[in-house]
């Protein structure tokens, strides 16, 4: 089995059930036919051998899984790319991915006139080569195997150079079944793709393809509360998957009276960052118990835990702790929180979290000095410290370089941005370690207030100062920002927030 066969199997069993939805519509068998003409292209006019890269550079379009289908029928590697990489980084990106071909638009052509490869334009050369090749399967399609690569996802982070994350068939098609199940993805569902397609890749267009779902592809570059909410209900939306600051503009900018756009929605997930409890209740009272929390990492393909639907009742019904855990292992993956020796912690105590399964990466592409210091003895190393309960639902301390370490203790950051998070004015809050020449570090909250807001530094020290927090842990200034700065899938970048407090020597 391959993902290409997928466009075919689904053009046999429902060929006039759509697969894609918006401003360009498709049905199963319009979009297989349209994947092997493009596929044929690719091979015969554009020597595609197998496991060639292929670059996508381009915001969210319908294209982008006509574009996927056609690299994975002719054996090719999928390569998509963020497309607010500055120079370095795309440099970096080519170097060590070493393309044959690029796929842009005429948006983002111009980021790709420096390297010396073969670019087609979305908007100028798509239709053209479409309509000249063949409509039939390509002959790679049954020689693609289940360990032959099908793409590279490379990591947001804005520290060192970026990691390709390198999968083959056989894990995104075992993480796309994990996904079906644990979204109650089916053929009739309708998923709303709002975060990048090179980062959504694996968690939403590959179960949408296996499993027969139609897709559709929002602008993921200026997300809109209302605009969100009108393509909801314009388009029958049931699935949809969102970050935290998202999920906040959903609450502060969408009017009480536009709620019932979102009534066709049945699972709408989240990841990457936490959620306050208090705020996570608020979602749920005003959307309904459709919310799944996702915990995982690029690394094994995206989902490591779950926080189901259920759960989040259960938090909000009679066990408010749940809402601060993101849930328990999802199935085909062990997860474990151990200590420095890799023995599991006990019941409340903290560890770093692990992962080991099928749908574990590769490696980094390339780079197998940082694939060995992350990937030890077949598992996953998260950098995050967790503590485990009784049932095994897992609890998220902080990542390990985010911890704040002040007078000897350790802090973390979510535990003062959950305070925060409960104040009326703040819409969004990241908490960071600053040099501090009696304490070692100091602790700054970066806030960005709602619409309208007031609230000034002293008042919000004050919340924190008469909540449950440690005096040790009450920020010791406060400063604003209009918003926060965001990487690729709308994550806060707190190495931007400390980069400058800390310089080019900053803790990372």
């Amino acid at each position: 089995m391959n993902v290409g066969l997928a466009f075919a199997r689904n053009a046999a069993r429902h060929p006039h059930h759509p697969a894609v939805f918006g401003e360009r519509e498709l049905t199963h068998r319009e979009l297989d036919e349209r994947t092997n003409r493009l596929a044929n292209a690719l091979v015969g006019a554009h020597r595609l051998a197998k496991g060639d890269r292929v670059a996508v550079l381009t915001a969210n379009r319908p294209e982008v899984v006509e574009v996927l289908g056609a690299i994975t029928k002719a054996g090719g590697c999928y390569v998509g790319l963020n497309f607010r990489l500055g120079p370095v980084e795309l440099d970096q990106v080519f170097d060590n991915a070493d393309p044959v071909l690029a796929v842009t638009d005429a948006e983002h052509r111009d980021q790709l006139d420096r390297f010396d490869l073969p670019v087609l334009d979305i908007d100028r050369d798509l239709d053209a080569l479409a309509e000249a090749a063949s409509p039939a399967p390509p002959d790679t399609l049954h020689q693609v195997r289940p360990g032959d690569d099908f793409c590279i996802v490379y990591t947001s982070g804005t520290t060192g150079r970026p990691k390709g994350v390198h999968f083959d068939h056989a894990r995104v098609l075992q993480h796309a079944t994990v996904a079906c199940l644990e979204y109650e993805i089916d053929r009739h569902s309708r998923y709303l793709i709002q975060i990048p397609h090179n980062s959504s890749v694996n968690i939403t267009i590959v179960p949408c393809l296996l499993i027969g779902a139609a897709q559709g592809f929002a602008d993921s570059r200026h997300f809109d509360a209302v605009g969100f909410a009108r393509l909801v209900e314009d388009h029958g939306v049931s699935h949809s998957f969102l970050v935290p600051t998202q999920l906040m503009r959903l609450l502060d900018r969408l009017d009480r009276s536009d709620d019932h756009r979102l009534g066709s929605l049945r699972t709408l997930g989240y990841g990457s960052s936490p959620i306050s409890p208090d705020r996570l209740g608020e979602l749920v009272e005003r959307f309904g118990p459709v919310f799944n929390q996702l915990y995982g990492m690029a690394e094994i393909a995206s989902i490591g835990t779950i926080l189901r639907k259920e759960d989040h009742v259960r938090g909000l019904e009679h066990q408010p702790r749940l809402l601060s855990s993101c849930g328990q292992p999802s199935y085909a993956v062990d997860v474990r929180v151990v200590d420095p020796e890799g023995r599991d912690v006990e019941v409340g105590e903290r560890g770093e979290v692990i992962f080991g399964g099928p749908h574990v990466m590769m490696g980094y592409f390339r780079d197998p000095e940082r694939t060995a210091e992350a990937l030890r003895d077949g598992w996953m190393h998260s950098g995050d410290v967790a503590e485990v309960d009784d049932e095994g639902f897992i609890y998220i301390v902080d990542r390990m370089k985010n911890l704040i370490i002040r007078g000897g203790l350790n802090i973390a950051p979510t535990e003062i941005e959950n305070v925060l998070y409960r104040h009326p004015a703040v819409l969004e809050a990241s908490v960071i370690g600053v040099p501090d020449p009696e304490w070692g570090e100091a602790i700054v909250a970066v806030v960005a207030r709602k619409q309208g807001a007031t609230a000034d530094s002293q008042e919000l020290r004050q919340w924190c100062r008469h909540s449950e927090l440690s005096s040790i842990k009450v920020p010791e200034r406060v400063e604003f920002v209009d918003s926060l700065p965001k990487n690729a899938v709308g994550k806060i970048a707190k190495e931007e927030l400390r980069a400058a407090h800390w310089g080019e020597g900053r803790r990372v």
